[in-house]
């Protein structure tokens, strides 16, 4: 249930499903029904206001209706146009509900305790205009609790983007797989949970089909995420190493080196230059520190082939010295990843930064990071982060509440799983040692970024509210347990 598809692929989805004997009028019934069961599901019988579109979504609205009504509850309609007006499956569903309806006004809207948003769903890609507008923004403006069928009316399915009223849902009912809209921003936050529902599509449907991205989820990598077994020693699972800045801004690194040993890294080791080892020896005993004294250094790391990924940018500084290592680094064909000043050191140089990269690297960039990076990039997030990936030859980890991870052939993953309390100060350079453990342990990038973003926002589901970037690192123990199957004894 990982794939996600735009629209017109899941108008595809629906024609295969009619094809292979299921009628229009059985999907907009099962679409319905599985609207009415969420909504009795988890909302007390109450007053209900259905807004029921000119389309097919209306159609869902009426079946919905009809049922809730049949069930008990106090059911009204206001519905687009009149009921003869209904075309297809949707004048069917129409003329099935009997209940309390009127022509679509502001006059007729009322205080409903529950409104079910069935005007347009997925199926708009303009803002709502005239007094579908106004009823949308009066009822947002009192705050009103919605159910959504598909998205909520005005968010783009396939982009996330909003124009013009939209009321948030408490849930969102969708059919058969996710779109991109209800995991990218600003439509995520509109969409509220959102609820995948069978309405009797075979995923046969999905032969052929490319999905335009994938929600990541664990199953997603965890064949590859290998619990340490009896053989394993410390150099299986890798040497990372971080390089720090100077010794006035040692708490980045400290924090990445941190997540890195959580993590699974075998061994990490803090770079750094001379003033700022006492500062890093003070950490954790299992953390190795090693002198950066001269650009030269950085020869002497490299020398040995068991330091088989390395981290640089949190904390790393702006100057000449951050970009070098850079370019040495990534010279070098070892396993990168590049992080906060890493990354906008080169916010002029962009194209001598792609140039080098060779062997497997990852980029994390916030989102002025990456306009930094990728200044000319246009359209939604999706779309920008698989062309950042296609042009860096890096895979992208295009961070935010809705990060997008892309690799350089194409494959795109959204992840849902962070929580709002894990934007606070630090929070993305423990992402990047998670990232950094991963690679070391020898995981192929696309998929050692999947799972660190996964890990990042479970680990910060398990801190709760009030977390600090300091937290993270503590919980990944629990999260790797679980993902391990371990029981605690």
């Amino acid at each position: 249930m990982a794939d996600i598809l735009s629209t017109a692929q899941m108008r595809e989805a629906e024609a295969f499903a009619v094809r292979a004997g299921l009628s229009l009028d059985q999907l907009m019934e099962n679409a319905g029904r599985r609207v009415f069961e969420a909504v009795t599901k988890h909302i007390k019988p109450s007053e209900t206001l259905v807004l029921c579109g000119p389309g097919n979504n209306g159609g869902d609205g009426f079946v919905a209706a009809r049922l809730l009504k049949e069930a008990g509850w106090n059911v009204r309609v206001l519905q687009s146009k009149p009921t003869e007006g209904y075309t297809g499956p949707a004048a069917k569903a129409a003329k099935a509900y009997d209940g309390k309806r009127d022509i679509l006004a502001m006059k007729d809207v009322g205080s409903p305790a529950l409104v079910i948003d069935a005007l347009y769903g997925a199926g708009l890609s303009r803002p709502l205009e005239g007094v579908e507008a106004e009823v949308i923004e009066h009822l947002a403006r009192r705050g009103a609790s919605s159910v959504a069928v598909d998205v909520p009316s005005g968010v783009n399915a396939d982009s996330g983007e909003v124009a013009g009223p939209v009321l948030p849902a408490l849930f969102t009912v969708t059919f058969f797989r996710r779109r991109p809209g209800q995991l990218l921003m600003p439509g995520k936050r509109f969409c509220g949970r959102t609820l995948v529902a069978d309405i009797g599509i075979s995923d046969k449907a999905l032969t052929g089909m490319e999905p335009v991205a994938v929600e990541n989820v664990a199953t997603l990598w965890n064949s590859r995420f290998k619990a340490p077994g009896p053989e394993t020693h410390k150099y299986h699972a890798g040497h990372a190493v971080v390089l720090s800045g100077d010794r006035w801004h040692t708490g980045a690194a400290r924090l990445a080196a941190m997540a890195a040993l959580r993590a699974g890294a075998g061994l990490v080791t803090v770079a750094c230059e001379a003033a700022a080892l006492p500062l890093m020896a003070s950490g954790p005993a299992a953390l190795l520190t090693r002198p950066l004294r001269h650009w030269r250094d950085m020869k002497d790391l490299l020398a040995d082939p068991r330091r088989n990924a390395f981290l640089i940018g949190p904390g790393a500084g702006m100057g000449e010295a951050t970009r070098h290592h850079v370019l040495t680094l990534l010279g070098s064909g070892r396993s990168v990843v590049l992080d906060a000043d890493a990354l906008t050191v080169f916010r002029h140089h962009q194209n001598a930064l792609f140039a080098l990269i060779q062997g497997p690297t990852i980029l994390t960039p916030h989102a002025g990071e990456f306009r930094r990076l990728f200044p000319d990039l246009t359209g939604d997030k999706l779309a920008q982060t698989r062309a950042a990936a296609l042009r860096s030859k890096a895979v992208v980890v295009h961070k935010g509440s809705d990060t997008v991870i892309a690799a350089p052939d194409g494959r795109v993953a959204i992840n849902a799983n962070a929580p709002a309390w894990l934007a606070t100060a630090g929070s993305g350079d423990v992402l990047a040692g998670i990232c950094l453990a991963l690679l070391a342990r020898g995981m192929e990038p696309f998929y050692a970024a999947c799972a660190a973003v996964w890990l990042h926002g479970d680990a910060a589901n398990h801190a709760g509210p009030g977390l600090i970037a300091d937290d993270l690192p503590e919980k990944l123990p629990a999260v790797l347990q679980a993902l391990y199957g371990i029981r605690k004894a």
